[in-house]
């Protein structure tokens, strides 16, 4: 698969994709959008990829956001515009949060509008020093897309989302692990590095696993404790049949260590 916006790499089993719009600072048009969903739904259909990384290229941006200079070319069509672009963003979010592979944002600099979207739908996410984090939608007069209001209420808390929104104040990346935004911060030197060993040790994991703990932390706040507990005897049972659940069974009580196969 080739494509103009996004870089995609495989390093074993992990799928690296690297938004590649660096003179835009990795901002989002809608050619980006359309790859992004494509991508989603192809990945998410291959069986060998059991991790996926997100990052940016050159060292400014992880991603800007959208891309404000195509939207001042077409203000009288940017209300379709802008639902054009969204409905290919949205759908690519929300194939990359339903796949079983686990999703790490590796953050290499500016993560801002839907760019700060982009991290918050990620599973997991390690950011360089240096890098910042903001809404800057109401700045320029618009709301928040690419699903932050969402999942920022859900990992900050409605008052620090509605502060980030409101205010558009720029976190630190000091200040994003302390609320809790991002898991990891390393020296810009290491992120690759970094971000790789994780990635790795994740996909080697169970991944059928993994994907069951992706569900499960999705739907939990939108059901009763009943459902959401009839949810996880499910998931657990049919884990439970599986090729990895049974090889981590024999492996704990043989006390070795199990090979995970992704079944």
């Amino acid at each position: 698969m080739s494509y103009e916006t996004i870089d995609l790499e495989m390093r074993g089993a992990v799928a690296w994709l690297t938004l590649n719009r660096p003179k835009a600072f990795n901002s989002i048009n809608l050619t980006m959008a359309k790859e992004l969903c494509d991508l989603s739904i192809h990945l998410g259909e291959d069986k060998a990829v059991r991790a996926v990384v997100i990052t940016g290229s050159g060292e400014a941006a992880y991603c800007a956001g959208g891309d404000v200079p195509s939207f001042a070319e077409n203000l009288e069509g940017l209300p379709a515009m802008l639902k054009e672009l969204t409905t290919y963003l949205h759908m690519g979010i929300s194939r990359l949060a339903w796949m079983r592979a686990p999703v790490i944002a590796a953050v290499n600099g500016v993560a801002a509008g839907a760019g700060l979207s982009m991290v918050a739908c990620t599973d997991l996410a390690i950011a360089a020093e240096g890098a910042t984090f903001t809404s800057a939608y109401t700045k320029i007069g618009l709301s928040p897309d690419g699903s932050s209001s969402y999942f920022l209420p859900r990992i900050i808390g409605t008052r620090r989302a509605a502060e980030l929104y409101m205010t558009n104040r720029v976190l630190s990346a000091e200040e994003a692990l302390d609320w809790g935004l991002i898991n990891r911060i390393v020296p810009a030197a290491e992120l690759e590095a970094e971000v790789g060993k994780l990635a790795d040790q994740l996909a080697n994991g169970a991944t059928e696993a993994m994907g069951a703990v992706k569900k499960l932390l999705l739907m939990s706040t939108n059901d009763t404790l009943e459902t959401q507990m009839e949810r996880e005897t499910r998931y657990i049972a049919a884990l439970g049949g599986s090729a990895d659940g049974q090889a981590g069974i024999q492996a704990f009580v043989g006390k070795s260590k199990p090979t995970f196969t992704g079944n």
